[in-house]
């Protein structure tokens, strides 16, 4: 599982998670649009939506967290969190000792049925847990399981080159915006040949690749706000709900609606096949 070294500023809020036991879990109910601005940990982090979709920020990129994943942040890293319609969050912190995923790169990760049961069972775990009892044994298939977990496709990296950033910005705020590559190549200050090679060199892909996975995160968190599957594709800047659809199949390998099946009901509006 490779992963590439962030900067691990500390210029942002220290939010202190007193660990009275090796692996201690949060449970916490967050409100539609709610924000939890930028800080860090001294302890690993597993975020994770029980209900819900959460958009993890850092200076790399935002990664999009819908029911069955959940982001891995290592300690140190600076992230605000965003709520997409209502969240249960479960989240879990772990001593540096730990450490099931290596690096200190955030990733989002599949949530298997065991992981999940596991981690709502972390949150009544008494503290500090016997390291001889039970709790600590399921402590054990939790890092396994968080270990074997497979990546998901749920990153959006951004580029630290300004001209390409300012390109990067415009477009998450709006991925509805069809203006040419020209046109965007006048927004860095540069020619299309340039700005495609930022792309390329700053997040590993083409700039028309990376508007793409921009709808499709940007969708994921409309309908976790609710919308039918018709308007999140219209909503982002897909020109049919089909072709967002076969996108979405093609990325995650299964239909929207599907993929929601752990969380918060999703429906097909009409037009919409899969």
């Amino acid at each position: 599982m490779s992963r590439n070294r962030q900067s691990t500023t500390r210029r942002t809020p220290l939010v202190d998670i007193p660990l009275r036991s090796p692996l201690f879990g949060l449970a916490q109910d967050h409100a539609p649009q709610e924000l939890i601005p930028p800080h860090h940990h001294d302890s690993d982090q597993l975020i994770y939506a029980s209900v819900g979709v959460v958009t993890v920020e850092t200076e790399d990129g935002f990664w999009v967290v819908p029911p069955a994943r959940a982001v891995w942040v290592p300690a140190g890293i600076t992230h605000s969190i965003l709520m997409s319609g209502r969240v249960e969050f479960r989240s879990l912190y772990l001593a540096p000792a730990l450490a099931p995923i290596e690096g200190t790169h955030c990733c989002v990760v599949q949530v298997s049925p065991l992981l999940r049961s596991a981690i709502l069972r972390v949150m009544e775990f008494s503290h500090p847990y016997p390291q001889q009892g039970s709790e600590a044994r399921l402590v054990e298939v939790i890092l396994d399981e968080i270990q074997l977990a497979e990546v998901a496709p749920l990153h959006l990296p951004m580029p630290s080159d300004e001209r390409a950033r300012r390109v990067a910005l415009a477009f998450r705020n709006d991925p509805t915006d069809r203006r040419s590559r020209q046109a965007w190549a006048h927004v860095a200050g540069t020619s299309e040949r340039t700005l495609e090679r930022l792309f390329h060199a700053e997040v590993g892909t083409s700039f028309g690749k990376w508007q793409r996975q921009t709808r499709l995160l940007a969708a994921l968190e409309f309908l976790a706000a609710g919308q039918s599957v018709t308007n999140a594709a219209l909503d982002v800047g897909f020109q049919t709900p089909s072709a967002f659809i076969t996108m979405f199949r093609r990325a995650m390998g299964t239909t929207p609606a599907r993929y929601f099946a752990e969380g918060p009901r999703v429906e097909e509006g009409a037009g919409a096949d899969g």
